[in-house]
């Protein structure tokens, strides 16, 4: 590669180039599988624990930055777009391990593992989508051959304006997501080093900012490709564990369906089972005593409190033990101060009406106490297919990859090794999902509470929101009903719910961190380069060099990455919301414009530039008044009941925004005047690869 500094990644005719990375990767993974088992040994001969999880995370995270090192530059075209020169292969697995972000390798198998088949939108839909960038977006974006997406919409549609609406879009899907990574960092690096989740947060970023801010696309290119071959490993050897260990088989993927019958016959019995019935019954009178005291405020905290205190007395009067006065005064001083505080503990105990359920079957489609429910079900289950598909195909983070490759024809080829590399992994998840079921099933539920396994103990230290088990009925025995686990930790808990040594577990959450790692890296490039490259350069500065082009893109990088982890550190949602709003907020901003650019002559101006605003907006609007966490951010405080349309949960409010922006660039580009012909000759250019004209001569490519 031309330009910069760093001649592990650079020179030569692309065929050398091509061979030289073959050989390169190849004596990383072999390199990386020694350290393992080199790790195993001394794991073996009395290795501690924390100093494993040291080990993987220094190791990785130095692997990662000595590559942003020796990637360094500060040319434009190798900053932005690492010169052009991937190979198709390398670009699907860089692809692969951008897309792969926290939320599928961490989240995804737990979504599963949760939900059962409706899991199974986020596989369907994020697959799906990369069939709509093969055949409408990605050949076509690499024929354009500029540096961003707003790039491509500030040149379609002429002017700043829709290039300003596109750098908002590009900022907003991008920053949600990227909080949502560096929140999965946080975790990761909790459970590999045992410090707190803040501090965790801020550790990881260092990881994300080494691999990105010295040498941009180029180094964020050669890190994920050694990112994806870490993180395929560690998702592997676990499933592939489990699987040799209830079937014989070590191919997951084509045996798990017996398993899953062994689950299903396991929850027949634990739906019946006197002792669920029993704790589901304990859960369901809490809830109601909460909805109860919830709907008398403020008089209902009053009168508890008063009869608390009452309780104190009483005791005192009767001499009782001093045991029950203790636990009376303790009643006393647990008692919420005030109805604010009330109101808060009593919603939350009202939310155990959901742990008073039977649990879902994992095989039953559209879940659903009626026809009615699970009509709502089957709705809900297509808009998520819909909007992960369409959401896909519009993230700028994955559609800047394919501006990486040296031709049209490899960017196709690329398209075809991202699903390929990606597929490794969304057919093992639905194994893994069941398999991590069976075990919790069969030998968690009905261990005795004295006897708790040790990751129990391990996983609840690190946050009890993502794993708490409570003997609620006082017996002695876990229920299925008595345990809380979040979907979060399913794929890093499995090694040691397998029985693995724990360098397996350190080594499967160096991979989750991987896929987060690598997918920070192209989302805060993407937000960097859209303010630096499209606002700063194209609007502010036209004449800025190079250097101050980068420079300024390094530093907005750093500022947005500090950002990003401040409001992580608050744990404003769960990874898969946030991962799925961005999904959403990149449909409804991107996908109309860019599909109506490529191929209706008559998009306009004006059209494309009110079909994205009103497409961001009524999908914002839609999560603003539905996401609990964003109704108290803004304010709103009608029920949430009143403000679902249709049904449609927020996670796919991008089922609204996208059609909305279709007819809005439709309707208002034909009652404007239609492109100059300078335009119309950009998109014959774009769409028809053997036509090459005045225009894009004009643009430099």
């Amino acid at each position: 590669m031309s330009g910069g500094t760093g001649g592990m990644f650079s020179g030569g005719s692309q065929k050398a180039f091509t061979s030289n990375l073959k050989k390169i990767y190849t004596w990383y993974t072999g390199g990386f599988l020694v350290f393992v088992v080199a790790l195993t040994i001394l794991e073996q001969m009395g290795l501690p624990r924390n100093w494993i999880g040291y080990v993987f995370l220094l190791a990785t995270v130095g692997l990662y930055a000595g590559i942003g090192i020796m990637s360094r530059t500060s040319d434009a075209a190798e900053y932005y777009v690492a010169g052009r020169r991937v190979p198709a292969l390398f670009n699907g697995m860089a692809t692969g391990a951008d897309w792969m972000s926290a939320a599928s390798f961490i989240g995804m198998a737990g979504t599963l593992y949760l939900t059962g088949f409706g899991g199974l939108a986020f596989i369907i839909g994020w697959t799906g989508g990369y069939c709509l960038v093969a055949l409408l977006l990605a050949p076509y974006l690499r024929k354009f051959g500029q540096f961003t997406i707003p790039d491509f919409l500030g040149a379609r549609y002429g002017g700043n304006i829709p290039r300003t609406i596109g750098i908002i879009a590009a900022i907003l899907c991008s920053f949600t997501y990227v909080v949502a990574q560096i929140y999965g960092v946080g975790l990761i690096t909790t459970r590999l080093t045992g410090v707190p989740f803040e501090i965790g947060i801020f550790l990881g970023l260092g990881g994300i900012l080494v691999c990105s801010f010295l040498g941009g696309m180029r180094a964020v290119t050669w890190t994920q490709v050694a990112q994806y071959i870490i993180l395929i490993v560690a998702y592997m050897i676990p499933v592939v564990w489990l699987s040799v260990k209830y079937t014989g088989v070590p191919v997951p993927q084509a045996i798990y369906g017996s398993v899953l019958q062994k689950v299903t016959e396991r929850e027949e019995v634990l739906l019946k089972d006197p002792k669920e019935l029993e704790v589901r019954g304990i859960y369901k009178a809490r809830a109601d005593e909460a909805s109860a005291k919830l709907k008398g405020l403020p008089g209902s905290f009053d009168a508890g409190k008063q009869q608390l205190a009452a309780n104190v007395d009483k005791l005192k009067a009767d001499n009782a033990p001093a045991d029950q006065i203790a636990a009376a005064e303790k009643a006393v001083s647990a008692y919420p101060k005030d109805a604010a505080a009330a109101k808060a503990q009593w919603t939350k105990d009202a939310g155990a009406a959901a742990r008073a359920a039977p649990p879902l079957r994992h095989a039953q489609a559209f879940p659903g106490k009626d026809e009615a429910a699970q009509d709502v079900s089957r709705r809900n289950f297509l808009a998520l297919v819909f909007c992960l598909m369409v959401g896909t195909a519009a993230l700028p983070h994955i559609l800047m990859r394919y501006y990486t490759t040296p031709s049209v024809k490899e960017a196709r080829q690329s398209v075809f090794w991202s699903l390929f590399f990606i597929f490794l992994l969304y057919f093992t998840a639905p194994a893994l999902a069941v398999l991590a079921k069976y075990d919790v099933y069969s030998f968690l539920v009905g261990t005795d509470f004295s006897k708790l396994p040790q990751w129990v103990a391990s996983w609840t230290k690190v946050d009890p929101s993502l794993l708490s088990i409570v003997d609620v009925n006082k017996d002695g025995i876990v229920q299925l009903a008595e345990i809380a686990i979040g979907g979060d930790i399913v794929v890093l808990a499995t090694p040691e719910i397998a029985g693995l040594p724990y360098v397996i577990s350190g080594l499967v959450a160096a991979g989750g961190l991987a896929a987060a790692l690598s997918t920070a890296d192209g989302l805060l490039l993407t937000i960097a380069n859209a303010l630096s490259h499209d606002f700063y350069y194209k609007m502010l500065d036209p004449n800025a060099s190079t250097a101050r082009r980068v420079t300024i893109s390094k530093i907005l990088l750093l500022v947005v990455a500090l950002a990003a982890a401040s409001v992580a550190a608050q744990k404003p949602a769960d990874i898969l919301f946030l991962v799925s709003a961005a999904f959403s907020l990149a449909a409804a901003g991107f996908f109309p414009a860019l599909v109506l650019g490529i191929f209706w002559k008559r998009a306009n101006k004006w059209g494309a530039t009110l079909g994205m605003m009103a497409g961001l907006g009524v999908t914002f609007y839609y999560m603003a008044v539905t996401q609990p966490w964003l109704r108290s951010v803004f304010g709103v405080t009608s029920p949430i009941a009143d403000n679902i349309w249709w049904g449609i949960q927020p996670i796919s409010a991008g089922l609204w925004g996208v059609p909305l922006g279709f007819i809005v660039i439709i309707v208002v580009s034909l009652l404007t005047p239609a492109p100059d012909k300078e335009t119309q000759d950009l998109v014959e250019h774009v769409r028809y690869p053997n036509l090459v004209g005045d225009t894009m001569k004009t643009l430099g490519t």
